[in-house]
C-alpha cells in the first residue's frame, strides 16, 4: 500500500442537478497523487478545482468514475464510514476563517475542538500547544480571534486541520485573504510540515507565486486535468530565488496531459497563436514530433 498513490481518480464525474438545470462540474477527471506529495491545483473560476477538492475531502459525493483515497473507495463508504473518513483521513483549511475558527475561544481551545471526543483534557491541551508551536503561534495561545491578524488566524486554522493527525491536508485558497508576505510564510509552513511529517498536501490556489514554489502543479480546465507543470531539478533547492518577476517557464516544465482515450486539451491562447478558427486543425507526425496546424494551411 505504501507504494500506491494516496489519491487515485479515474474518469471522475460530478453532476450537480437542480429542478431546471444540470451542471457537469467534473468531466472524466484523471489524476494520481503520491503519498507525501506537495502539489497545487489551479484553474479558472468554474473549472472544477474546488469540486475536486470537495470530492477528496468527503464533502461531496462523486457521480461516476473511481475515487480511491488512502485505500478507501469513496463510492462505497456508508454515511458513518464517511464521517470517520473526514475525521481521521483528511484535514481541511479554508480561505474563509469563519469556517475554521470559533471567535469566543482562545487559539489553543480552537485547536483542541476536533479532539473533543478523544484523549484526556491534559493530552488534548498538550497536543493543541504542540501544533500551535509547529505553526509558530505558541506565544498567541491564549489569544482570541479578534486579537489575531488574518495570517495568524490562518495559521491557527492549519493547526486545527492537523489536530487529528490526518493523512492528507487539503487547502482551498489558503493565501487568498492575506498579503503577499504572509502568503509566502504560509506556503513555507506547508512545505515544512510536508517535509517534517511526510503529510500529503494538496492546495487549490489562484496565487501564481504560490504555484511557482510547489514541485507539481495540475491545471484543471472544463472539469479535466489539462496540463501539469513540474519543477525543474535546478530550482528544487533554490526556492528563495523565485520572485514575482521570475518567469514560470524558467522554474517549471509544462506538459500536456493525455487521457486514457489519447485526447489532449489545447489551451485557447495556443489556438489563438496558431490562428485557429472553428473546431478543426491539421495534425501530422514529422521527424518524431507531432505538428498541429490550422486547417487552412
Amino acid at each position: 500500500m505504501a507504494n500506491e498513490p494516496i489519491i487515485l481518480c479515474d474518469n471522475l464525474v460530478k453532476i450537480y442537478k437542480t429542478k431546471d438545470i444540470e451542471v457537469l462540474a467534473l468531466q472524466g477527471l484523471e489524476i494520481s497523487i503520491d503519498r507525501g506529495e506537495l502539489m497545487a491545483i489551479i484553474g479558472n473560476s468554474g473549472s472544477g478545482k474546488s469540486t475536486f477538492l470537495n470530492m477528496i475531502g468527503g464533502l461531496d459525493r462523486p457521480s461516476a468514475g473511481k475515487l480511491i483515497v488512502d485505500g478507501k473507495d469513496l463510492f462505497k463508504l456508508s454515511e458513518r464510514e464517511l464521517v470517520e473518513y473526514k475525521r481521521s483521513t483528511v484535514g481541511f483549511v479554508w480561505q474563509n476563517n469563519a469556517r475554521n475558527l470559533l471567535p469566543y475561544l482562545t487559539a489553543w481551545q480552537n485547536v483542541q475542538m476536533p479532539m473533543l471526543f478523544e484523549k484526556s483534557a491534559q493530552k488534548k491541551k498538550e497536543r493543541a500547544l504542540e501544533l500551535l508551536d509547529m505553526v509558530g503561534l505558541n506565544r498567541k495561545k491564549n489569544s482570541r480571534l479578534s486579537q489575531l491578524s488574518g495570517g495568524e488566524q490562518q495559521r491557527v486554522a492549519i493547526a486545527i486541520a492537523l489536530a487529528n493527525s490526518p493523512k492528507i491536508l487539503l487547502a482551498d485558497e489558503p493565501t487568498g485573504a492575506v498579503d503577499v508576505k504572509t502568503g509566502a510564510y504560509i506556503l513555507d509552513m506547508f512545505r515544512q510540515i510536508n517535509k517534517d511529517t511526510g503529510l500529503t498536501v494538496v492546495i487549490v490556489t489562484h496565487d501564481r507565486m504560490l504555484s511557482k514554489k510547489v514541485n507539481r502543479v495540475a491545471a484543471i480546465r472544463d472539469g479535466k486535468i489539462s496540463s501539469e507543470r513540474i519543477m525543474k531539478e535546478s530550482y528544487i533547492e533554490r526556492l528563495n530565488e523565485i520572485t514575482s518577476l521570475t518567469e514560470i517557464d524558467e522554474v517549471q516544465d509544462e506538459f500536456a496531459i493525455l487521457d486514457r482515450a489519447g485526447r489532449v486539451q489545447i489551451p485557447r491562447d495556443v489556438l489563438d497563436q496558431l490562428g485557429v478558427e472553428g473546431n478543426k486543425v491539421r495534425m501530422e507526425v514529422k521527424n518524431g514530433e507531432l505538428v498541429i496546424r490550422k486547417a487552412g494551411k
